[in-house]
């Protein structure tokens, strides 16, 4: 029992360092997800990028070295935030 309690509160844990990492990517003025790439692209992060947690910048490298591992959803909705975020850039 205790280790299935302690099974619980890594996973809880793991969660709120992803969410927490993905909201303070979506803040940065250098690249910022959306919260739809936030919500398609977690179990991705956890899967792929989990030993980064909660080293943001690493997590953002690590789900780009990753792009072809990534699910079709979080990768067309990643592509659709870089192409935004490269034509915001490009107009400043």
């Amino acid at each position: 029992m205790t280790a299935v309690f302690f099974n619980t509160i890594r996973k809880v844990s793991l969660v709120l360092a992803m969410t927490t990492s993905f909201a303070a990517v979506s803040s940065t003025a250098s690249f910022a997800f959306s919260s739809e790439a936030r919500e398609m692209c977690t179990g991705d992060a956890f899967r792929l990028c989990s030993s980064e947690i909660p080293n943001i910048p690493k997590i953002t490298a690590c789900m780009m070295k990753h792009r072809s591992d990534l699910s079709a959803g979080c990768r067309a909705v990643m592509d659709r935030d870089l192409a935004a975020q490269r034509g915001k850039l490009a107009s400043q």
